[in-house]
């Protein structure tokens, strides 16, 4: 894998991740970008004991642009973007509108470019492409969770206008947090808790039962949680026990790559439509409870039917208690059917 680090005009790092070793990564960003002027805050909630990133500066953040003026599509004479190069694999590169970094907040944000077609979505990766990306996520956590500020590294991709998308091209985006998150930190706590192995346990238990198991192969096990919080959700296990995605092995990340395509591809053939999802990487936190820890992706979507949205309304949003309008059972099984 080579990898060419550069650096944008306003002083952001950019990084190419190619298979090829005679790509050429000579371009250089000549826009007149003003310097970068970062402003979030960290703010503490002592009733909930979590932290909240203030980030006024993201409401001038791209919206929704045309795909003439996509800032991720590879740059063209007369046309420049985040991305010098005239095509690319995947890329990374410092988020220009950071939710955290540079400022008072600490921690670091990154955008993920999965490939350089502005039209394919990452379902219709080839196996070949999706294995650049999952190196670039291994390395962006290797490098990340050494830097001072950071606690835990969070690899995302959010899909979909009805997630919240802004950008249509296909991307993710990886955040160094300067805190473990509530969900980490609430999760590891019942695992310290737990008389045994909860983890383990869980995928266990799913794996012998199976009504939940949506795919599998002999790495990975993909399965509707049996108390899922979404109308579509499915869990990602590697068989193994790891902390992060930098110590999976070679055949681990293969056999993920062609469960994850297999897997989004049942999602999308589901209503016959692209569905809005998150996909999010649990990791270990870089300091604490690594031992406790079970890497895993957790991918849900919100459409519970066509035309149909599953809203976060009074219940979930103000108390945190969820309801779900579809049996897991049932979903795993139409899942299973796609």
């Amino acid at each position: 894998m080579k990898r060419t680090v550069t650096r944008l005009a306003d002083g952001r790092e950019l990084i190419y991740f190619d298979r090829r070793d005679d790509a050429d990564r000579s371009a250089m960003d000549e826009r007149p970008l003003p310097g970068r002027a970062t402003a979030s805050e960290l703010r503490y909630d002592p009733l909930l004991d979590e932290w909240v990133a203030i980030a006024a500066h993201r409401q001038t953040r791209t919206f929704l642009p045309s795909t003439d003026d996509c800032p991720l599509c590879p740059s063209t004479p007369g046309r420049p973007t985040e991305i010098p190069a005239s095509e690319y694999e995947v890329v990374v590169f410092e988020n220009r509108f950071p939710a955290y970094g540079d400022g008072a907040s600490g921690g670091r944000c990154e955008v993920v470019c999965f490939t350089s077609d502005h039209g394919r979505s990452f379902a219709e990766l080839s196996p070949e492409q999706v294995q650049t990306v999952i190196e670039a996520w291994a390395d962006r956590t290797a490098e990340l969770s050494a830097y001072p500020g950071v606690e835990q590294v969070f690899c995302f991709e959010n899909r979909g206008e009805a997630i919240g998308v802004t950008l249509h091209h296909p991307h993710g985006q990886i955040y160094g947090y300067p805190f473990v998150p509530p969900r980490t930190r609430r999760m590891l706590d019942v695992a310290r808790r737990h008389p045994g192995d909860l983890f383990a346990e869980v995928l266990s238990a799913e794996r012998e039962e199976g009504v939940r198991v949506v795919v599998a192969n002999d790495l990975w096990t993909a399965f509707v949680p049996k108390a899922a919080r979404w109308p579509y959700e499915v869990h990602v296990y590697p068989h193994r026990r790891v902390p992060d995605l930098p110590a999976l092995d070679g055949a681990e990340r293969e056999a993920f790559g062609a469960l994850y395509l297999d897997l989004l591809g049942r999602l999308d053939r589901l209503f016959g439509m692209p569905l809005p999802y998150v996909s999010a990487w649990h990791q270990a936190p870089v300091r604490t409870d690594r031992d406790l820890a079970w890497l895993h992706l957790e991918l849900f979507s919100i459409q519970r039917a066509p035309g149909k949205l599953k809203y976060l309304a009074g219940s979930e949003s103000a108390m945190g208690a969820f309801v779900n309008d579809v049996s897991p059972e049932d979903a795993a099984r139409r899942l299973r059917e796609a």
